[in-house]
Order: structure tokens, then sequence, then C-alpha cells
């Protein structure tokens, strides 16, 4: 359970400073009122979304592409990850908050800068995750 929520934090981390970097294009607008803690609170929830669809919605369309992933070695993933983006960005807007993306190739951009992001600093919290981890 600690390992999920390292990983919410991490992706809602990820999501933020993605935002920051494309602000024009990819942002996250979070419910009323807005406030830091409405903000916060509104992170979390995307990258809980975000984590829910890119689980069961991505594993099903990359276990089906398989052949279409070794075809283009891998390359496809940059549209699928960006498709999935705009998919997380339709749902929370369908709840009236979250993430809005102005297009699909700046839905790829996001998808590829938020895993570049969400990697760097999984690795930056490794020695500490695996540290706790030892002491069970």
């Amino acid at each position: 359970m600690g390992r999920l929520i390292l990983r919410l934090l991490i992706n809602a981390l990820a999501l933020w400073l993605t935002t920051l970097i494309l602000a024009p294009y990819v942002q996250v607008v979070p419910f009323e009122p807005r406030g830091t803690v409405e903000f916060i609170v509104t992170l979390l929830l995307t990258a809980l979304i975000f984590g829910v669809v890119n689980g069961i919605i991505g594993g099903i369309i990359r276990v089906v592409a398989f052949p279409i992933y070794v075809l283009t070695l891998g390359l496809i993933s940059l549209i699928v990850n960006g498709l999935l983006l705009l998919l997380v960005a339709w749902i929370s807007s369908l709840l009236g908050f979250g993430l809005t993306v102005d297009g699909f190739w700046w839905g790829v951009l996001g998808a590829l800068l938020l895993g570049v992001i969400s990697w760097l600093i999984g690795i930056l919290l490794r020695p500490f995750t695996k540290s706790s981890s030892r002491r069970r």
C-alpha cells in the first residue's frame, strides 16, 4: 500500500512539473474554490485517474497491440501514451476539474515529458524506498 501511495505522489509531482513546463498547452484546472489545497487535491485525483487509466486501459492496449509495438520498435508507445493522457483529460473534464490538453501533439509531448520526469523522480527516490523496504 505504501508503494502505491508513493507512486501516486510521484505521478502527481511529475504531472505538476509537466504542467509548469508546458504551461499554456497542458494545464491542471482545480475545482472551486481555487486555492492551494484544492490544487493539490486536484493533482492527486488527476494522478489517480492517470494511474487507473494507464494501468487498466494502457495494459490492455499494450497486450493487444504487441505486434505493432514490435514492428515500430516501441515508437507507437508515444502515440498510445499521448492518447491515454488525452483520455485522462477527457475523464477529468467530465468530473469538472483536472487536466486540460490543447491538442493531440501536446498530449504526446506531455505524456513523454510526464514519463521522463516520473522516471527521474523515481530514480532520485530509489535509495529512500529501498532502505525502508529492507527494514522489514
